[in-house]
C-alpha cells in the first residue's frame, strides 16, 4: 500500500513538471528525457494543453547559435539567473531550469512590455545547461564592462568585448517589410483581353486612367480619325 501511494505522488508530481514545462514552450522529446511519463501520455498532454499536436523534428544542437550578437545577450542573461538560484536556493536539476527560466521570460516580458516571444526559447535554454554541463561553453568576462557573457569553451579570455559593448554594424535592424501593390498599378478586371498591342493613345490614356473612369460609367469616346488630334491628350 504504501509502494502505490509514493508511485502515485511520484508520478503526480512528474505530471507538474511536465505540465510547467509544457506552458513554458518545451519541446516533447525535452519533457520525455526529464520525466518518467511514457511518450503517449505526454503527446496526450502536450495536445491538451497547446490545443495541438506537438512539433516533430530534432532538436536544436548548434553551440553558435549563442555566440550571434542577441541570443548571446539572452543566453548570458538567463545563464546568469540560472547560477544565482544554483547559489542561493536548493534548487536543482530541471526544476532549477524550470525556475530560471521562469525568471527570465518575466524580466524579459517587462522589458518588452509583454510584446513578442522572447529570443531564448525554453529548449534553447535546456540545451545551454547542457552545453556548459559538457564543457562546451564557458563564461568570458568582457574587458570594458566586466559582466560575463556566453563563450566557445577554451576561447581566448583577455581583450574579450561582449555583443553590448561592441555590437554588429546591424545589431538590431531588420527587414523592411514588404509593401502590396497599390490597386491602380493593376490591370482593371474590365479590360477586354487582347494580342494585339494596344495604341500609342490607349497607352497613354491608360496611364493617366481615363479609359479605365470611361469603361467604368458606360461612356466611350467616339473613334478618331488618325488626322485630327485627339481632344483626351493634351
Amino acid at each position: 500500500m504504501t509502494t502505490n501511494k509514493k508511485s502515485v505522488s511520484r508520478d503526480a508530481d512528474e505530471i507538474i513538471l511536465a505540465k510547467e514545462m509544457i506552458m513554458l514552450g518545451a519541446r516533447l522529446q525535452v519533457v520525455e528525457s526529464e520525466t518518467a511519463l511514457s511518450r503517449e501520455r505526454l503527446a496526450k498532454l502536450y495536445r491538451e494543453l497547446q490545443g495541438c499536436a506537438a512539433p516533430k523534428g530534432m532538436l536544436p544542437f548548434s553551440v553558435d547559435w549563442y555566440m550571434t550578437w542577441m541570443p548571446n545577450i539572452h543566453s548570458s542573461m538567463f545563464y546568469s539567473i540560472y547560477r544565482f538560484l544554483a547559489r542561493e536556493t536548493r534548487l536543482e536539476g530541471v526544476r532549477l531550469t524550470v525556475q530560471a527560466y521562469r525568471l527570465y521570460r518575466n524580466q524579459v516580458a517587462c522589458q518588452t512590455q509583454g510584446n513578442g516571444n522572447p529570443t531564448l526559447s525554453f529548449t534553447r535554454a535546456w540545451m545551454l545547461v547542457r552545453f556548459f554541463e559538457s564543457k562546451m561553453l564557458q563564461l568570458s568576462a568582457c574587458t570594458q564592462c566586466d559582466g560575463e557573457f556566453v563563450a566557445h569553451a577554451h576561447a581566448i579570455r583577455h581583450n574579450y568585448v561582449c555583443a553590448i559593448c561592441r555590437p554588429p554594424p546591424r545589431a538590431g535592424k531588420k527587414r523592411r517589410p514588404l509593401t502590396p501593390k497599390s490597386p491602380s498599378s493593376s490591370t482593371p478586371a474590365s479590360f477586354p483581353t487582347s494580342t494585339a498591342p494596344p495604341s500609342p493613345a490607349a497607352t497613354s490614356l491608360t496611364g493617366t486612367g481615363l479609359v479605365a473612369a470611361d469603361e467604368a460609367s458606360g461612356d466611350t469616346a467616339p473613334a478618331q480619325d488618325p488626322g485630327e488630334p485627339n481632344p483626351y491628350i493634351s
